[in-house]
């Protein structure tokens, strides 16, 4: 058997012995280490003992509990007061970016409507296409897919928003409705549909240059678009709406209603009266080949003006295609030599200063008359006749001495206070025309302006100079606004009541005596007053007259008491120049049916035969392009009553059909236009670009004279 050597087994025993040694040795007290005696341990032990007997762990337990909840709820208050405090206003400003957005509203323009209530302009709801680049994903498709809808080409489309670092881009403004209903269809990401305003005018080209324009961002460009923008437009607000997670905007309903909009504007104008005029207009001008022609009519005891007219006509609903010189006010912005219709003016300041009575006699020189430097010629041969009818048989030898008379510098005075080279109050663009300072007159500027030349002027200003005279020659400004309340107006007398009443006597000699220029504005029933004008045009190439002319006819009716003043002007007549052959004749047209539209006279023949009736217009009508649009406001139907040209009324008496058309799934504007045309303006409920519900129901009559009645389109919310 295999045995341990000695000096190992000695070795383990010692081991051994050494650890139960170890183990039966006492474990060393904490309490009594190094602490004293072991009386002092007891007293010790005996002490803390008794204190945790006493200790009551249970509420103990609570107080901590109680006392933790005390501290997490003094952080939770530290933090909120910090965030409410301290973070509080950059966390607000991080929030409101990120759920608000602002954007600018311009709201709608206000209306346009004639004395009556008519509307002449308004403005309705259009959408534009818009596109973000950074949203749009696959810019071939959108191109391809957007192009034809929008009339553009793809390419381009591609590489305008492929490039662009700008997070808005136009891409058609105010778009019809069928292209809107294609790119909403169409569903492009980053490709949307703006609300805007877009003008329409329901009446077509009634007062079209009157009215003027606005253009694409809805801002008046010209007309009373234009000069009454303070006005008719509102201003652009900023308004702050919330939007969801996804960046969309969301509104409220009261937040739409506060949307901003223009004033309302009622002209003095009256839409039957405009009506006859631009009828004789365009009649007058394309008889006689004119270069344009135009009307103005006044109700004298107010000085309102009721009828604006001029052909060729303007329809500002498409004004892009249309030419400046179509679009062009020329009643008051081009200024052209009266002629004879400014001798009136001349006779009346000589008699006022008694330079002159009715019955002073005039030598006439037999028609020709020669002075040191001027050579003047009249029309007729005229020797030795009274004052009261050089103006009857228009001579201008005779009114060239009046001028002599005068002197420069009453003349000047005179014309200054009629207004001439002045503005008047009607709020449009107008020009100031040409009167030279009297220092600056000669004896030949005197003998010309007596008898209308050397100065030139507007119709507007002869429109009212005219109404001073028949307001017994006290100033009276002329009104294109129906403002509510008083007027504040500046009366001047300028001529005294005598004098005014000789002076309408003498052209109503014009009119009425057998041997007076002004014969064919003779009208049965009534006696007329007037007077003709036919002035050369200066040749700009040449700085001398040349072979054009301008007819003219200023007249009034009824001649005692006159209700109607009327200004007609043709530009450059080719087949008659003669204004008592060519504007007379329109003065007559526009004068019997303003009569007896207001029930003044019955059925009204006019002095000339209707064996004079106008010649036929063939060949080329000087470069202007006669369309549809010439025959003003047009009925579908054939039962409503025509113009004597063939033009059929506008207002109550133009409707599309006897009753209430259909328009539900017509386009808005399409809708207005129609019931407008029918007299009719509805009011318009909702939003969107279809007419979704009206009322009253299609097929119901349309409400008999002088009766009131409400009509309602609602629209889509698409």
């Amino acid at each position: 058997m295999f045995k341990l050597p000695l000096w190992r087994g000695s070795r383990k025993r010692n081991r051994n012995r050494a650890v139960s040694a170890a183990a039966a040795k006492p474990a060393p007290n904490k309490l009594l280490d190094g602490q004293g005696s072991p009386e002092k341990v007891g007293i010790r032990r005996r002490l803390f003992g008794s204190l945790l007997d006493r200790v009551d762990w249970g509420r103990t337990r609570i107080n901590i509990v109680v006392v933790l909840f005390c501290v997490l709820w003094l952080g939770l208050w530290g933090r909120a007061w910090y965030l409410q405090m301290i973070a509080g206003p950059r966390l607000a400003n991080k929030a409101e970016r990120q759920h608000t957005a602002t954007e600018l509203v311009a709201g709608r323009r206000g209306m346009i409507l004639d004395r009556n209530g008519k509307v002449l302009a308004r403005s309705v709801e259009a959408l534009s296409v818009y596109a973000n680049p950074q949203e749009i994903k696959d810019f071939l498709k959108m191109a391809n897919t957007l192009g034809p809808i929008l009339g553009q080409e793809p390419q381009k489309l591609y590489d305008e928003l492929s490039r662009t670092k700008r997070r808005f881009v136009w891409l058609k403004r105010k778009v019809d409705d069928k292209t809107a209903e294609a790119v909403r269809k169409a569903g492009i990401e980053g490709i949307g549909l703006s609300k805007e305003f877009d003008r329409v005018y329901p009446f077509t080209h009634m007062a079209g240059q009157l009215l003027g324009f606005v253009g694409l961002d809805d801002k008046g460009l010209e007309g009373l678009e234009r000069s009454l923008e303070a006005r008719l437009g509102s201003i652009p607000t900023r308004r702050v709406v919330q939007r969801d997670a996804m960046g969309r905007r969301f509104y409220l309903d009261e937040e739409g209603n506060a949307a901003p909009r223009g004033e309302d504007v009622t002209l003095t104008l009256d839409a039957q009266i405009q009506f006859i005029a631009e009828d004789a207009v365009a009649a007058v001008a394309k008889e006689y080949d004119a270069r344009w022609a135009g009307a103005l009519v006044v109700d004298v005891p107010s000085g309102e003006i009721l009828a604006w007219a001029q052909y060729p006509f303007f329809n500002p609903n498409n004004y892009r295609e249309t030419s400046p010189a179509i679009y062009r006010n020329r009643l008051a912005a081009d200024a052209l030599e009266p002629g004879s219709t400014f001798k009136p003016f001349v006779i009346a300041a000589a008699l006022q200063e008694g330079k002159i009575t009715p019955t002073t006699p005039i030598d006439c020189e037999n028609g020709r008359w020669e002075t040191k430097r001027f050579s003047i010629r009249d029309t007729s041969v005229q020797g030795v006749i009274t004052a009261s009818k050089v103006l009857r048989y228009s001579s201008n030898i005779g009114m060239a001495k009046i001028g002599l008379e005068l002197g420069p510098r009453v003349f000047h005075d005179y014309l200054r206070k009629l207004g001439f080279g002045e503005r008047t109050s009607v709020p449009v663009s107008e020009s100031r025309g040409i009167l030279r300072p009297a220092r600056d007159w000669s004896e030949v500027d005197i003998m010309s302006t007596a008898f209308g030349q050397s100065i030139s002027v507007t119709c507007l200003q002869m429109a009212q100079a005219y109404l001073t005279l028949l307001n017994n020659g006290v100033y009276k400004p002329l009104r294109l606004l129906r403002d509510n309340g008083a007027v504040q107006e500046t009366y001047q007398r300028i001529f005294n009541e005598r004098v005014s009443k000789q002076v309408m006597e003498m052209m109503r000699d014009v009119v009425e005596a057998k041997d007076g220029t002004g014969r064919r504005a003779r009208i049965d029933g009534v006696e007329v007053g007037g007077k003709t004008g036919t002035a050369q045009k200066a040749d700009h190439r040449t700085g001398e007259y040349g072979s054009k002319r301008t007819a003219s006819f200023a007249g009034f009716v009824p001649a005692t008491h006159p209700r109607y003043l009327i200004f007609v002007m043709v530009d450059e007549p080719t087949r008659n120049q003669y204004g008592g052959v060519v504007a007379a004749a329109a003065f007559r047209d526009i004068a019997a049916r303003a009569l007896t539209w207001n029930g003044t006279l019955g059925a009204v023949e006019t002095a000339e035969k209707k064996e004079e009736a106008r010649p036929a217009v063939r060949g080329r009508q000087r470069g202007l392009k006669i369309s549809r649009e010439d025959i003003p406001y047009m009925a579908d139907n054939s039962d409503v009553p025509a113009s004597s040209s063939g033009m059929r009324l506008p207002g109550h008496l133009s409707r599309a059909s006897s009753k209430v058309p259909d328009v539900k799934g017509k386009s808005v504007r399409y809708a207005v236009e129609l019931f407008a045309r029918a007299g009719v303006v509805p009011e318009i409920k909702g939003s969107g670009t279809h007419v979704v519900k009206q009322s009253p129901q299609p097929g119901t009559p349309w409400p008999e004279e002088g009766k009131a009645a409400s009509y309602i389109l609602w629209l889509s919310e698409k």
